[in-house]
């Protein structure tokens, strides 16, 4: 760890991980996925990580949780802000983003840097902690919880059945490099109100065999071990969204289709499992 006079010397804003939220956050806006301020993201952090850009025990305050996480006890987070726009994090960063610490029994979180003027981190906040759990249960190295409302994934909410294995094969179905990204499948909630403790319950109960969960009507939560790597699950998901939408607004329809063999063989040839109860072969 670096010294307090070190620190003076050193912008949070410039720490890599700061550096992947201001990017990451700025491209979902600039395609649609995060309009006012629609989204959230939180990033799993360690000590080593943020110690050298703030002093992890100067606090700035610290908040009471609704929903205890000792499961998260002193770990870092990066998030965003409640009711911040994604569109305004590239250009301030401390305003719209806030790196927190869950405290030793799990109770409080303590806002190291960040959420200037009064900030809150998401109102989805709990939804993202009990994922992370669920998720570091499945992958120690799991980092990135990532919610947006990418458009073609909500749209297909409306024009598609809502039942898992029939939405995740036919995005499988939509572009061959699917299957290979996301063979986990898509897990599906039915229409809750977001923000609770009972929706971040049930996100987290999918988030035990998927890494992607669709709230119907209204988005998408990605997870992963990197930022990209969520990212690009999302970004590869709603890709064939768009393409399930173009198809469907042609009056001659489908003519063919990646076959269940096509995607078994697939599977196979790039060492993934798709999720039981999808192919039939």
């Amino acid at each position: 760890m670096i010294n307090e006079k070190d620190l003076l010397n050193v912008s949070v804003t410039s720490a890599p991980f700061v550096q992947e939220m201001m990017s990451a956050t700025y491209n979902m806006w600039r395609l649609g996925w995060d309009e006012r301020n629609g989204g959230n993201i939180s990033y799993l952090l360690t000590e080593e990580e943020v110690a050298p850009y703030l002093d992890v025990n100067q606090a700035v305050r610290t908040a009471i949780l609704d929903f205890p996480v000792p499961e998260l006890a002193n770990r870092y987070f990066i998030v965003t802000g409640s009711g911040k726009y994604f569109k305004n994090v590239k250009d301030n960063p401390e305003d719209c983003l806030g790196i927190i610490r869950v405290d030793g029994t799990g109770n409080s979180i303590t806002l190291l840097w960040g959420l200037e003027n009064d900030g809150k981190p998401t109102s989805e906040l709990p939804s993202h902690f009990m994922s992370h759990i669920a998720r570091l249960k499945v992958d120690k190295d799991h980092r990135i919880i990532m919610h947006n409302h990418a458009s073609n994934l909500l749209g297909m909410t409306f024009t598609h059945e809502l039942d898992e294995k029939s939405f995740t094969k036919t995005l499988w179905q939509m572009c061959t490099e699917c299957i290979v990204v996301f063979p986990d499948g898509i897990g599906i909630l039915p229409w809750m109100v977001p923000g609770t403790d009972e929706i971040g319950q049930r996100t987290a109960e999918k988030m035990i065999d998927h890494r992607l969960v669709i709230w119907p009507f209204h988005g998408i939560f990605g997870a992963g071990t990197t930022m990209d790597e969520t990212f690009g699950l999302i970004e590869t998901a709603e890709k064939a969204a768009q393409i399930y939408t173009i198809i469907n607004s042609h009056q001659g329809g489908v003519k063919q289709v990646i076959t269940d063999q096509n995607l078994a063989d697939l599977a196979k040839a790039f060492g993934v499992t798709p999720i039981e109860g999808v192919l039939s072969i």
